[in-house]
């Protein structure tokens, strides 16, 4: 909860025009992306997930046909090695540990929101 809150400051802050939605686990997200509507155009995700891990979420996203056309950026705070070569090789688009100063938290958040604002993405 205090990650959703830190992010919807962060957003706020830097005028994004990003619309968060939020899922408390993977089960949740994984149902609000099956309506495939209103799909999101980038998602975020922890790797320390109750339930579904991140890792085997990344995996159910990137096999799901009308799913793995969304870059989907890491933010975490595991720096391990084996978990950040796995989530390459799965197909993520960013690897973003989260910084201790709130401040580099803001300036990571803004480079990778801006970076994706300028792809022309175009689903499957």
């Amino acid at each position: 909860m205090i990650e959703v809150m830190k992010m919807n400051r962060t957003v706020s802050l830097l005028k994004a025009k990003h619309e968060i939605r939020e899922a408390k686990n993977a089960e949740e997200a994984l149902v609000l992306l099956e309506t495939k509507e209103n799909l999101p155009d980038i998602i975020l995700l922890d790797l320390n997930m109750p339930k579904i891990n991140g890792i085997e979420f990344l995996s159910i996203l990137k096999n799901n046909p009308d799913l793995r056309h969304i870059p989907t950026i890491i933010l975490t705070t595991s720096d391990n090695r084996k978990d950040i070569l796995e989530c390459y090789r799965i197909g993520i688009s960013g690897y973003i540990l989260k910084p201790l100063k709130y401040e580099e938290y803001v300036s990571k958040i803004e480079i990778a929101l801006s970076y994706w604002s300028i792809n022309e993405l175009k689903s499957a």
